[in-house]
This record gives C-alpha cells, structure tokens and sequence, in this order.
C-alpha cells in the first residue's frame, strides 16, 4: 500500500525556519520526481519545487526561490523541504506528490502519489 507521509508543520513566527519531511513507503521511491504543493484556505493549490529522482535538478516558484530548499534520500525513501525566512504568505497545508514528469504544476491530477498533507502556520 503506498504511502505518503508529511511531517514537521506547525506555528511558527514570521522570520523563522521549519523543516517538512515526507516519508514514502510501497512504491520504488527513487523512480519518482518528487514534488512540493502548497494549498491556503480558499485559494487553490500552488507548485512549490520540484525535483527529480537523483536529486540533481530543482525548481522552486518564485514565491519561495533562495528561501526553500527541497532535498531527498532515496536510501530512506525521505523528501524534505528546508523553509528559511518564513513570512505569514507561505501559511498554507503543504502536499508532497509523487510523479512519473518533472511536472511543474499544483494540479494534483497530474501526479500518481498525493499525500494527506502538513499545516504550516506563519503568524507572530
């Protein structure tokens, strides 16, 4: 059964960093591009980064370009994403997915894996 596992959301003050993590399980882990979406209250999903299955190539919208930073470990089956900077705009649920492209989209059908998600909160 796959799985896809966020981690490391919560409140934090504007200026301030957290780490999000996305544990995968029940699919080869390494054949997949991994992807970041962002989803606020009312507003519809939003593509983060991106980056394919050795780690080599990244991309990020440029709402959070030089203060994220997305990361994987195929031998722990792991994605990550380092928020720098953080302000009260990136409050949103944050999705890692799972795709077969190096897909550069918040649409969700466009992806094989979604998971269920990591609420981050910027606010002082």
């Amino acid at each position: 059964q796959v799985h896809l596992v966020e981690s490391g959301g919560g409140l934090v003050q504007p200026g301030g960093s957290l780490r999000l993590s996305c544990a995968a399980s029940g699919f080869t882990f390494s054949g997949y591009y991994m992807t970041w979406v962002r989803q606020a209250p009312g507003k519809g999903p939003e593509w983060v980064s991106t980056i394919s299955t050795r780690g080599i190539s990244t991309s990020y919208a440029d709402s959070v370009k030089g203060r994220f930073t997305v990361s994987r470990d195929n031998d722990k089956n792991m994605l990550y994403l380092q928020m720098n900077t953080l302000k009260p705009e990136d409050s949103a649920l944050y999705y890692c997915a799972a795709g077969t492209r190096y897909f550069i989209t918040g649409s969700r059908d466009q992806y094989t894996y979604w998971g269920q998600g990591t609420q981050v909160t910027v606010s002082s």
